[in-house]
């Protein structure tokens, strides 16, 4: 569905196997409606359909969500692929900061809806100030 505006069945072939690649899990399921699937594999399905789009921005709100652990590690890790080899900016809103922060560049600590603090990640992971004020962790 995430092809459906177009119409470079040469591209869609190669985006698809690129989002095979990116999610093995969704390959060995390709036979499988989405309904049936995990949430964590519904979770790589979305991503893949947007991906099929060919997006300047994908735009995800909180692709962690009720998933496990080891399925949001792998999801994370395919997005900093999909950034990196593709140079697609992404606006990733997500609860789980610990997990967003080792993964993105630029992170926003929002409060009552509004910015109250920004920067790199690497360097907000490193504020302790910060990550017992906002994050609810000694770190």
């Amino acid at each position: 569905m995430g092809a459906y505006t177009r119409s470079d069945r040469a591209g869609i072939k190669q985006d698809l196997d690129m989002v095979l690649d990116l999610f093995p899990r969704l390959k060995e399921r390709t036979k499988q409606l989405g309904g049936c699937l995990s949430g964590g594999e519904q979770q790589m399905l979305a991503i893949g359909r947007g991906l099929m789009a060919r997006p300047s921005m994908l735009l995800l709100d909180e692709p962690s969500l009720g998933i496990a652990p080891n399925l949001v590690i792998d999801i994370f890790v395919a997005l900093r692929k999909i950034n990196e080899e593709r140079r697609m900016t992404m606006l990733i809103v997500e609860q789980n900061v610990h997990v967003a922060l080792k993964t993105t560049t630029h992170g926003y600590v929002l409060q009552v809806g509004r910015v109250a603090v920004d920067g790199e990640s690497a360097e907000l992971r490193r504020n302790k100030e910060l990550v017992v004020s906002y994050m609810g962790s000694q770190g």
